[in-house]
């Protein structure tokens, strides 16, 4: 069996030690190198050719998300950032994610060592994972010298009153889904239907991750809040950590926050918000499964569509990795498969011809 190479850049000898210990413990990966900072690990990836780095975000000479953004343009290949659970690190972060890392690990400010072995199970996924993303399509769209272009509000003529208020949006992802969501996001109008979202995302991120769409998007982004109204012209966030679903209260939707089990080993779980589409917004929900792995949200989002709604399914050469949308595919709950860069489209398209059907 072919081991999944891999090169840790940490600043910290100390880290250094415990990354490379967690790797080579596991029989399908090794730790080939280990570089202090970005100028060396740039010579270290040109000699041992890994599958996988993972990368620090602050180093000396360099930091990671100078040495990030070289290495995507020059070298693409899968990285898996190391990032402290601050305010900054989190907006960093995001930022990495844009650049094209596959995913990140949160490490311990207090008690490195304690944390990081307790972290060796989701380290050694996360590292697993990225060995099989599809990097080159992340580099196209970092690469990209202008945003989506956001399509008019008449695309949506009609939409408007009962049907707008009645119409909710749901979209689930994880690996590489962050920036997925952007894509689809971005286009919408003001004006457009509610949006609610699970994206796989600790605690301490989803703030900054919100905040980040909310200057992107003509819609307003918000992490989702304990009964609030689900209201059009804004999207709502799942919070890391939490459960999030939808509720009914009277002839308004409202979200539902809480600190539930984890179920599919998430929380949040995609699973959950699009079970509560299919029971609360049944033909009034459309769902889209965005690019992520295992398979959160597939047999909730069958039942989605059992219960009336419009499913879309990103495909898998726009995906990061092609799991969650697979699966969703393979439980029959997908009306469209198409490329991320169409979704927005599709869903405006699908929305306005509803309208139609509705309309006065």
């Amino acid at each position: 069996m072919k081991k999944i190479r891999v090169v840790v850049v940490d600043d910290s000898a100390l880290v250094r030690s415990l990354l490379a210990g967690i790797i080579n413990r596991q029989p399908d990966m090794e730790c080939v190198g280990a570089a202090h900072d970005p100028l060396i690990a740039r010579e270290m990836i040109r000699e041992l050719n890994p599958d996988v780095i993972t990368l620090d975000i602050e180093m000396p000479r360099m930091d990671g998300i100078d040495f990030l953004g070289r290495l995507m343009r020059l070298r693409p290949m899968p990285v898996v950032m190391i990032s402290t659970l601050t305010e900054r690190g989190a907006e960093v972060t995001m930022k990495a994610l844009e650049l094209g890392a596959v995913d990140f690990v949160s490490k311990p400010r207090m008690g490195v060592a304690d944390g990081i072995n307790e972290l060796s199970s989701q380290i050694v996924e996360k590292i697993r994972i990225a060995a099989s993303a599809h990097i080159r399509r992340i580099v196209a769209q970092v690469n990209k010298t202008s945003t989506p272009q956001a399509q008019p509000a008449a695309m949506l003529g009609g939409l408007q009153g009962r049907v707008s208020t009645e119409k909710l949006v749901f979209i689930g992802a994880s690996t590489g889904g962050t920036e997925a969501i952007k894509e689809v996001l971005m286009p919408l109008p003001a004006d457009f239907p509610a949006i609610v979202i699970t994206q796989h995302m600790p605690p301490g991120f989803t703030t900054s991750f919100a905040a980040r769409l909310n200057n992107l998007c003509r819609i307003a982004v918000r992490e989702a809040e304990y009964g609030e109204r689900i209201l059009p012209g804004h999207a709502y966030l799942a919070p890391g950590g939490k459960q999030f679903r939808i509720d009914r209260s009277g002839a308004n939707y409202v979200a539902v926050v809480e600190d539930g089990e984890p179920v599919n080993r998430h929380k949040p779980s995609v699973e959950v918000l699009f079970r509560s589409g299919a029971k609360v917004a049944g033909r009034n929900a459309f769902g889209i499964m965005l690019t992520g792995m295992g398979n959160d949200g597939a047999r909730a989002m069958r039942e989605m569509k059992d219960a009336g709604s419009y499913n879309i399914v990103q495909d898998e050469a726009s995906c990061v990795v092609f799991g969650m949308p697979k699966e969703a595919i393979a439980h029959g709950a997908a009306d469209e498969v198409l490329p991320l860069k169409d979704i927005a489209a599709a869903l405006m398209t699908k929305l306005n011809a509803t309208a139609d059907r509705f309309r006065v």
